[in-house]
Formats: structure tokens, C-alpha cells, sequence
């Protein structure tokens, strides 16, 4: 048996869970150890009881691993254990890792750069347009958006970070043959074409009450911080906030009005503390990306290397200061788009905002 296999094994087995594969990790020192060790080598190892270690020893009746991975194998899947390198190493140090990640798609070394975006399942106009704005503009300027493929907020920022044709990764509470809720099975898809569709379920799964939790940690776990939009004051994007919290990671929080339901949650979270976010430039700084600095006025500035949009924005500011307005008039282009590629054009340094809402270039 391969550590693979044996890995997808101890995930599959009922009752046994990341915490305890883990302390059977430290002890025991691998999958294929675990599974071929005697009942006295499980002696004292912390949560194994009666029932546990009877699962362990007649692991074979629990996980049927061929089916399991003949299954992932036709659905195009991957699987990812935590002996594997493209595990996400920021979700390799939480307290209770998933085992197993199945992909759908591909993981890629800047999605250590990921921001959780959650939020209601019902938002309003001013959510939604929240939700749209930021996570568009997250992804355009190379953040990768991971959310949970819900309804609601969750969909927006999955759809908003394709839009900017950006990084999106979805983290499903269901197997990745039974993906819920079932209308955003086209979105997994698209999305797998570009970003990933993750679970730490095995593939037929059924999502319920207790997987949606556990599918919040990974949200959260596999990011640098969570952006929370529009959230009751109780909610399942609140769970993901506390667990963020444990985990370290920075809290962000989109303020709204102080007698709507929907920003209850998050208005709170900005009470205790979370960052309140007005703008994706916001969580950019904190981030470091920007370092402004004034050009080299000895050094002749090299033109710089910019895509067809890009380049539009940036011959239309000329050599003076310019008003969003004016640019939208000059290039013909949505505002949301060319807002959007402002921020691009200031995080590589090109353009930075000055007084008044207007904008000028650094080169």
C-alpha cells in the first residue's frame, strides 16, 4: 500500500477524525504504520479508546480504497495528503489539518497568498454590490478569493474573482461527487479550470449540519485572513471568523447600517476589533504591497510592460493628475473596470492616487 492509499484510508475510517490521525502521526510516524500496527502499539495514545482502536484494527471493513480512488480517478480528481508538497502550508500548521484534500483543478504556489470571503447567504443590494467590488478587485490584483460555494456571498466573490479573471479557490462541505448546493455545480466547474475546488470529504459525501463547520476551517486555515460581508449575529460566516481567529489570522469586516440583520454579525466583529474595510486597498496594505516611492529622476524610466486594458488606463492619465471620470470618458471602459485596473497599475508601482480622487502616474 502506497502512503496514498493509506492515507485516504485513515480519512475514510468513521469516528477517527485529523485530530487523532495526527496524534497517531507523532506516535506511529506515518499512514502505512498506522494501519499495520498491533493493538499494543495504540497503547496510550490520546483518543484512541475502545471504539477507535476496534476501527483501526478492522480498518479494511471501514474503506474501500481501490472504489475510492477509482471514483476520484473518473471524476478528474487529485488527491492531496499532508506528506504531499502542494499541500497548503498554512493550513499544514493549524491545530486539526484535513488529512486528505480531493482537487478538483490545481493548486498553485501564490494561492499562499488567499483571502477568505464569506458572508450571508441572503444579502442585500448593498452586500452584493460589497461582495462583487472587493472580491473583484482582490483577485485583479493577484489575491486568491477562497470561499465556501454557498449561496449568496460566497457565489459573488467566486464569481467576481473570475470575472477579473483572477485566482478563486472554493472549499465544499459535501464530497467532490455530490458538490452542494447543486445549481453552483457549473460554477465548480468553471472555476476548476482556473483555480480549485477542494473537500477533505471522500467523494460521496453528503454535505450536513457538522461538514459545513469543518469545511470553514479550511477556509480559513488555508488563508492569510478572512474579509467577512454581511453576516448575522449568528451566522456560518461568524463560525469561520472565530476559527480565524484561533488560527491567527487577521479579521476583516465590511461595516452597514446598525438596524440591518444581515451586518449585525459583521458590525460586531468591527466592535471586537476586526479591521473594517472600506476598500480593497485596505486589506492590501496590510499586506505590504504597496511601497510608494518617488522615481529615480536620473534614471530614465523604461516603459512598462502592460496588457491591452492597462496600457488604455495608463496613456489616458497623460502627465497631470486625472479625475476617475475623466479616464472613464477617455477609454471608453466600465468605472468598475477601470477602478479595478488602477489598483492593478498602483500595486506594480505605475500610478498612485493623490488629492481629491484623482490619480497620476509614477513613470
Amino acid at each position: 500500500m502506497t502512503e496514498t492509499e493509506a492515507f485516504v484510508a485513515l480519512n475514510m475510517l468513521p469516528g477517527l477524525g485529523p485530530v487523532r490521525i495526527r496524534a497517531l502521526l507523532a506516535r506511529l510516524g506515518g499512514p502505512c504504520q498506522i494501519l499495520g500496527a498491533r493493538r499494543a502499539d495504540f497503547s496510550g495514545i490520546e483518543g484512541v479508546g475502545s471504539v477507535v482502536l476496534r476501527t483501526l484494527l478492522d480498518w479494511e471493513k471501514h474503506a474501500d480504497v481501490a472504489a475510492e480512488l477509482e471514483r476520484a480517478r473518473k471524476a478528474g480528481v487529485r488527491v492531496i495528503t499532508l506528506r504531499d508538497p502542494e499541500y497548503p502550508e498554512t493550513l499544514r500548521q493549524i491545530h486539526d489539518p484535513p488529512t486528505v484534500l480531493y482537487c478538483l483543478g490545481g493548486l498553485e504556489p501564490r494561492d499562499k497568498t488567499a483571502l477568505g470571503v464569506v458572508g450571508t447567504r441572503k444579502p442585500t443590494a448593498y452586500g452584493e454590490s460589497c461582495a462583487k467590488k472587493l472580491s473583484y478587485q482582490l483577485a485583479y490584483a493577484g489575491i486568491t478569493v477562497v470561499s465556501g460555494l454557498a449561496r449568496g456571498v460566497d457565489t459573488l466573490a467566486h464569481q467576481a474573482a473570475l470575472a477579473a479573471h483572477g485566482r478563486t479557490v472554493a472549499v465544499i462541505g459535501s464530497g467532490l461527487s455530490a458538490i452542494y448546493p447543486s445549481e453552483n455545480i457549473p460554477l465548480a466547474e468553471k472555476i476548476a479550470m482556473s483555480g480549485a475546488v477542494l473537500s477533505e470529504f471522500p467523494m460521496t459525501t453528503v454535505a450536513d449540519r457538522q461538514s459545513f463547520p469543518m469545511r470553514n476551517r479550511i477556509v480559513s486555515g488555508m488563508s492569510f485572513g478572512i474579509l467577512v460581508i454581511e453576516a448575522a449575529v449568528r451566522s456560518g460566516a461568524l463560525i469561520t471568523a472565530s476559527q480565524a481567529g484561533d488560527q491567527g489570522r487577521s479579521l476583516y469586516a465590511v461595516p452597514g447600517r446598525m438596524d440591518s440583520l444581515q451586518s449585525g454579525g459583521t458590525n460586531r466583529l468591527i466592535q471586537q476589533g476586526a479591521k473594517l474595510v472600506l476598500s480593497a486597498q485596505d486589506i492590501l496594505d496590510d499586506l505590504g504591497l504597496l511601497f510608494p516611492k518617488e522615481p529615480d529622476l536620473e534614471k530614465p524610466a523604461a516603459p512598462p510592460s502592460l496588457g491591452e486594458i492597462e496600457r488604455r488606463v495608463f496613456d489616458a492619465l497623460g502627465d497631470e493628475e486625472t479625475l476617475m471620470d475623466t479616464l472613464v470618458e477617455r477609454t471608453g471602459l466600465p468605472t468598475q473596470e477601470v477602478s479595478s485596473t488602477l489598483l492593478a497599475l498602483e500595486i506594480r508601482k505605475l500610478v498612485k492616487p493623490v488629492s481629491g480622487g484623482r490619480f497620476v502616474k509614477t513613470l
